[in-house]
């Protein structure tokens, strides 16, 4: 009598990561290294992986830390990548860093977002973006793309509001698909919800907004109305790339530079002054 084996805890959850990335055992052997028929053992709970070869694999599946170290629990592994708050001792050094770039980038506007794009610091500058929003989108923790995008919030004073929702949206449907993460599913769903109301920000396929339009110009601008100045930015991104704690991975400093010289000097006045 023979009896088949089950799938494993981590055969189950390998295999799930790598139908995700919509690679086939082949596709990953030739990624990893590791032979086909080895990969069908470890998901099949024929072998047992050791934690060096969870690894190697998490990196070639381009797996977020999180989900590493629950690869490597689910083998029997201890995690290997810290996951501590942003206020943690050993993050100090880090978030000192961070903070300084932000307020080097004044009297522009700069931003440090987690990975759900809630807003963890912020320089003196985007308080004056943000002017206007109704005081329940500011009340902590502050989601930039809700205050972007809900009725109460920018929405009515972006020129541009389909082009750039559509980019914002963009962006969370990318880490939702790297990250399976249902709190991404749940705010690119929301997000999609407002675009709805935005002219020529959904059609009836109700995928329009997630099209790529063709750019008017060298980069996508978000375009604002504030104080009866239309104002044009351009948006650059940095990520901690050598980050070994998830939750430093997951920050994202989110800055913004004048496209023209009628936003340069805006931003150059101080609140309340006239040029």
């Amino acid at each position: 009598m023979s009896v088949r084996a089950e799938a494993s805890p981590v055969g189950a959850l390998l295999r799930t990561w790598r139908e995700r990335r919509r690679y086939s055992q082949q596709e990953l052997s030739d990624r990893s290294g590791v032979s086909t028929r080895h990969l069908s053992r470890v998901e099949t709970g024929k072998a047992r992986p050791t934690p060096e070869m969870l690894v190697h694999l998490s990196e070639n599946l381009d797996l977020p830390l999180r989900e590493r170290n629950r690869l490597l629990l689910a083998g029997g592994y201890a995690p290997r990548y810290r996951d501590r708050h942003l206020t943690d001792a050993s993050s100090a050094a880090v978030m000192d860093g961070l903070r300084a770039l932000l307020d080097a980038h004044r009297p522009y506007p700069a931003l440090l977002l987690d990975e759900y794009w809630d807003i963890v610091d912020a320089n003196a500058a985007v308080d004056r973006l943000l002017t206007g929003c109704a005081p329940a989108l500011l009340e902590p923790p502050v989601n930039v793309v809700r205050v972007a995008l809900h009725p109460d919030g920018l929405v009515g004073r972006i020129a541009n509001p389909a082009e750039w929702g559509g980019h914002l949206l963009r962006q969370i449907d990318h880490r939702a698909e790297r990250t399976h993460d249902e709190r991404h599913h749940a705010l690119a769903a929301e997000i999609a919800g407002y675009l709805e109301a935005v002219p020529g920000g959904r059609s009836g396929d109700g995928d329009a907004s997630r099209g790529a339009a063709a750019p008017a110009g060298p980069v996508l601008s978000l375009d604002l109305t504030l104080d009866g100045t239309p104002l044009r930015f351009f948006s650059a991104s940095a990520t901690l790339t050598t980050a070994t704690d998830a939750a430093l991975a997951g920050l994202h400093l989110e800055t913004f530079l004048p496209v023209d010289g009628t936003t340069r000097r805006w931003l150059e006045i101080p609140a309340g002054e006239t040029a």
